[in-house]
């Protein structure tokens, strides 16, 4: 990290048009905004500049924005909200998808949200055992062990069933700790030989969606910012946008000496870190 700039949002706003933000860890916790974070957002907006909310969530862009409105984020502080489950949905609505409608889908997720199988004409079921495909979209993980979703996918596994990940965070934020998200859940698939597709942050298709739905020209006046090494600033770097490690979220308690570890472990390289997301 020793090559990275500490930075403040007034000399970013100077440098950058273009804002693709990360919804969880910049914006807000599970609970709620962060301190200054709504205002923010709105004086961004002000300024101009096209925002982009990106989100590894497996829920649609417009259920999320909905919920960020709900918490007073002003419906003109963001032109588009983008989530991985938007860029799932997409993808696997296209033809040559080998699972056909009707298929029988097992879905991992949180609150029980099985819209992205509903939206694709999935039947939902409720055991992995008689699965023609998996959907991980969220975690549980705080209330239910790994152990227990590892016994709970492994017929699906062992079937060789068609697995897609639509939020490929392996951490997530709850009641102010962190516990596994749902890339760790499809890890565990991994690990038991099934083949798991990765739809998110940090790969390449969610960016090239969202540089297609904002229109941006000159890739060199975007600035991603989130709170993720292995997500948002990898996927940044593979993207070749620059980034920006803001120090909320779920490496807050982390110092330099272990961010340093994280990214070169992730090769992963942030431009800036901004304390946090205010002016």
């Amino acid at each position: 990290m020793s090559d990275t700039v500490h930075t403040d949002l007034a000399a970013l706003a100077r440098a950058y048009d273009v804002f693709f933000v990360d919804q969880f860890g910049v914006l807000r916790d599970d609970v709620g905004p962060y301190d200054g974070a709504i205002s923010a957002l709105s004086q961004l907006a002000a300024l101009k500049k096209q925002i982009v909310i990106l989100s590894n969530s497996g829920r649609s862009g417009q259920y999320n924005a909905e919920r960020l409105i709900k918490l007073g984020f002003a419906p003109t502080s963001f032109q588009h909200f983008i989530t991985s489950g938007d860029v799932a949905f997409e993808t696997l609505s296209r033809a040559q998808w080998s699972v056909a409608k009707h298929g029988r889908c097992f879905t991992v997720s949180s609150g029980g949200d099985r819209n992205l199988a509903d939206r694709l004409g999935l039947v939902s079921i409720d055991t992995a055992r008689d699965a023609d495909v998996i959907i991980i979209s969220g975690s549980e993980a705080e209330r239910i062990p790994m152990e227990e979703y590892r016994e709970m996918l492994r017929p699906a596994a062992e079937s060789r069933a068609p697995c897609y990940c639509t939020n490929p965070d392996i951490h997530k934020l709850h009641e102010g700790r962190v516990a596994p998200g749902a890339g760790s859940i499809a890890r565990l698939y991994e690990e038991m030989g099934g083949k798991v597709a990765w739809l998110g942050k940090p790969f390449p298709e969610i960016y090239r969606h969202a540089l297609r739905v904002a229109g941006v020209e000159d890739p060199r006046r975007v600035v991603c910012i989130g709170d993720s090494i292995e997500h948002d600033i990898l996927g940044a770097n593979t993207a070749g946008l620059a980034s920006v490690l803001v120090r909320t979220g779920i490496l807050a308690d982390k110092d330099e000496k272990e961010l340093a570890r994280l990214s070169e472990q992730s090769s992963a390289h942030a431009n800036y870190v901004l304390d946090r997301f205010c002016f």
